[in-house]
C-alpha cells in the first residue's frame, strides 16, 4: 500500500466536503484530533509503565 499523496488527500477532503457539508467539519476535525491525541496519551503512558516495570525486573535480578 502508498502512501498518500497531495491529490490523495485533497479527494478525500472533497468527499468529506460533500458528505458532511462545510459546517461539521471543524466539528469532525475537532472530535479526530481529541481522539488522536487521547490514544497518544494513552500509548506513552503503557510505554511509561513498561519501561518502569522493565526497570524493577532488571534491579530484583541484580540482588539475586
Amino acid at each position: 500500500m502508498g502512501r498518500l499523496g497531495p491529490m490523495e488527500l485533497v479527494l478525500i477532503l472533497v468527499i468529506a466536503l460533500i458528505i458532511f457539508g462545510p459546517a461539521k467539519l471543524p466539528e469532525i476535525g475537532k472530535s479526530l484530533g481529541d481522539a488522536f491525541g487521547n490514544f497518544k496519551k494513552q500509548a506513552n503512558k503503557v510505554t511509561e509503565e513498561m519501561k518502569i516495570d522493565t526497570s524493577n525486573n532488571d534491579d530484583e535480578e541484580k540482588k539475586s
